[in-house]
């Protein structure tokens, strides 16, 4: 018996990795028995990155598409606002003006 997963293409999630220790937030680009690919952020840097974008410098954000090999991932999790507290995307809209998914959209081939 297979486990249906919530998780589709182009949700927004939070990755905790492990070896080293590291959160990230983006959208889910793949994931299969291998690992995960997401385009996002190191939410080390959130309050930084609001302050460029509220300023209308989100050229200056060092997105990135990277893939997790699953032995790296501890959990990941959909943002989904929780006990009271916003979601990440919710804050993001919140704090920015901007939708998270626009922010977080796929590159364009040139």
């Amino acid at each position: 018996m297979s486990l249906a997963l919530p998780f589709a293409h182009g949700q927004l999630i939070v990755v905790i990795l492990r070896d080293p220790r590291e959160r990230m937030w983006g959208r889910l680009l793949g994931l299969d028995a291998a690992g995960l690919a997401v385009r996002g952020l190191d939410l080390r840097v959130w309050e930084e990155v609001l302050t460029l974008v509220r300023r209308g410098d989100q050229d200056q954000v060092a997105l990135g598409t990277r893939f997790f090999p699953i032995h790296r991932v501890e959990t990941f999790f959909l943002d989904e606002p929780s006990s009271g507290v916003p979601s990440l995307e919710a804050d993001f809209l919140h704090r920015t003006g901007l939708d998270a998914q626009d922010f977080l959209k796929d590159l364009q081939p040139s």
